[in-house]
């Protein structure tokens, strides 16, 4: 099995501490930023940040369906890291200053692949399609926090 990862940045036109403040909001401005990609929406568990426990499903493709339970920690500051339960999975948001009133936000998302034909298959395409929608996410997360 290889390790796929897949890694989208934007620059958002607000302070760093407000984006990072929005994106920890799992019981309130998370769900917001979501794109249609995501269903069943829960949280089970605190709601910001640290020690939140959420759970949605995500659909890459008409046929990839993954049912995510993550556990939420903040290794340092300015980032939060989502460890699925269910997969290898596991997706880091990292938010850090980029000029004056802006913030650079990259989220990474690695997981173990499958072997064989269907792992280069899977490498070789599942990163663009996680990447466009993380974009998303990362578009309305701007649309919100840039008001």
């Amino acid at each position: 099995m290889a390790q796929v990862e897949a890694t989208t940045e934007r620059i958002v036109q607000a302070e760093p501490e407000a984006v990072f403040t929005a994106l920890a909001d799992y019981s309130g401005t998370r769900a917001e930023l979501l794109p249609e990609h995501f269903s069943e929406y829960e949280v089970r568990e605190g709601g910001s940040g640290e020690g939140t426990l959420v759970h949605w499903r995500l659909q890459a493709t008409s046929k990839r369906v993954r049912d995510c339970l993550l556990e939420v920690s903040e290794p340092s500051a300015g980032q939060l890291v989502e460890k699925d339960r269910n997969s290898s999975m596991v997706t880091t948001w990292t938010v850090t200053p980029a000029g004056t009133g802006a913030a650079n936000v990259v989220v990474t998302t690695v997981w173990n692949g499958a072997g064989g034909i269907g792992g280069f298959f899977e490498k070789t395409f599942a990163p663009k399609g996680l990447g466009r929608i993380y974009d998303a996410v990362l578009a309305k997360l701007a649309a919100h926090v840039e008001k």
